[in-house]
């Protein structure tokens, strides 16, 4: 039997699963839910519910990885008592990965060409309305939006037909620190401009009388929300990882060092974004208006916008292509299990799967545009957005969480027993009570508000 393929370094693991975690919400979601929520109180309460759901569901996808040595379709079989059907989620959470890609792809062509366009100097010279028609013009063309979703699944696709040691974890390694480096320098010239200041008491200034005024449930949810959804957990894309593990380090410590890696690039985002914003006396808003419209505004009244913007384009790039190597391994890994297939052929054959699935995205907001499945003004990505983050992640991740806590499933002590061989932070028996009773919970909780 062919031995499973293992990581070369921890930093490898560490930085391809913050990779996998570390996405677009990160950058275009969160700093705007922390101005809205009240700033530093609510980066409290994100940090809590990180540590208290996001983690444990987490070190559960690796415990379920590690232990099985199998991808997530056949990681359940390996453990499962006989004669259950837990197996079947296995195949849901490789649809969920197929869905994911089927919009993230377009997403990430958009950064592509975003990061093209600054680093060519399209955007010199530009007034703030050309900068806005921009945005729709790349929309409105089915010929841009569907070339550079191509390059990206052929660029992906490379780096994952190469293996894991020397494809997927060589280059996201390299990518993810450059991701790093890159944040720091746009921070500091972030926090360096005239008015900056102003960003940043917005950003981390504990405001409880905003609290009061947007309501201290509604807060409290919203950073249940963001803390959760962060992970990417459910769907088995953190579970592949596991599986490639060795036994040298628990997995909750593990999983804290990845969850405290994912929050340094959330908040990170709110250094660039917030002083950037309020130096330039532009409202800092939510998703892609903000990174498409608000921002290359703010870059082009810069001096040396056409540098800092196509930083800005490149780093947006590296966090969106990360998550997209690490769900293609997933989906390679499954399917090379599933079909007993060797590695390139599971590569070339989603290659053209992974293109034909993303095209209804790409054409989404032009030739499609009359189909709007979530009401006027949606489209097709609006759609596939909605059935991962509001339906196969909550449900995913309640499957894992009752599967490692059930006798009926794999239970608690199993996985306790994976999750604590090695050296760092161990799962204590009195947690037992808390995942089986509690988390549960508070997961369905963040399922109905999904659904409502």
């Amino acid at each position: 039997m062919k031995q499973r393929e293992t990581f070369k370094s921890r930093l490898g693991f560490l930085l391809l699963s913050a990779g996998c975690a570390i996405g677009i919400g990160n950058v275009w979601r969160f700093p705007y839910v922390v101005g809205q929520n009240g700033g530093g109180a609510f980066v409290l309460f994100y940090v809590l519910f990180l540590a208290i759901m996001g983690v444990p569901v987490l070190s559960m996808e690796f415990a379920v990885g590690r232990a099985s040595r199998k991808s997530p379709v056949k990681a359940y079989q390996q453990l499962e008592p006989k004669g259950s059907k837990w197996h079947l989620h296995g195949y849901v959470a490789l649809f969920g990965n197929y869905v994911l890609m089927m919009f993230y792809t377009t997403v990430a062509g958009w950064m592509m060409y975003y990061f093209y366009s600054f680093l060519t100097g399209k955007f010199t010279g530009m007034t703030s309305e050309m900068v806005n028609a921009s945005f729709g013009e790349m929309l409105a063309s089915p010929g841009t939006n569907v070339f550079w979703m191509i390059v990206v699944v052929i660029m992906g696709i490379i780096v994952c037909s190469r293996g894991l040691q020397s494809g997927v974890e060589k280059i996201t390694k390299n990518m993810m620190l450059c991701l790093l480096c890159l944040m720091v320098i746009l921070a500091v010239r972030g926090i360096s401009l005239e008015g900056g200041t102003e960003g940043l008491k917005f950003y981390l200034y504990p405001d409880f009388a905003k609290m009061k005024e947007v309501g201290i449930g509604n807060v409290i949810v919203a950073a249940m929300n963001q803390s959760f959804f962060t992970l990417s957990l459910g769907i088995g894309a953190m579970a592949i990882f596991g599986s490639y593990l060795e036994k040298e380090h628990t997995l909750l410590g593990e999983a804290v060092n990845v969850a405290i890696l994912d929050t340094f690039v959330a908040f990170t985002a709110g250094l660039i974004i917030f002083p950037a914003c309020f130096a330039f006396g532009v409202n800092p808003d939510s998703g892609p208006s903000l990174i498409f419209i608000t921002l290359p505004n703010v870059f082009i009244s810069m001096s040396g916008g056409r540098v800092w913007g196509t930083l800005f384009f490149l780093f947006m790039f590296f966090a969106a292509f990360s998550t997209v190597l690490a769900v293609f391994e997933n989906i390679i890994a499954c399917d090379m299990e599933l079909f007993e297939i060797d590695r390139k052929k599971s590569a070339y054959i989603n290659l053209v799967l992974i293109i034909l699935l993303s095209l209804p995205c790409a054409l989404g907001p032009n030739l499609l545009s009359g189909f709007q499945p979530m009401g006027e003004g949606s489209v097709v990505l609006d759609l596939e957005d909605f059935i991962v983050s509001n339906l196969l992640l909550p449900i995913g991740s309640l499957i894992y969480l009752v599967f490692c806590t059930n006798r009926y499933g794999w239970g608690f002590e199993k996985y306790r027993e994976e999750a604590n061989q090695g050296t760092g932070i161990r799962v204590a028996p009195w947690m037992k009570w808390y995942v089986t009773l509690v988390l549960p919970v508070m997961i369905l909780v963040l399922l109905l508000q999904g659904l409502l």
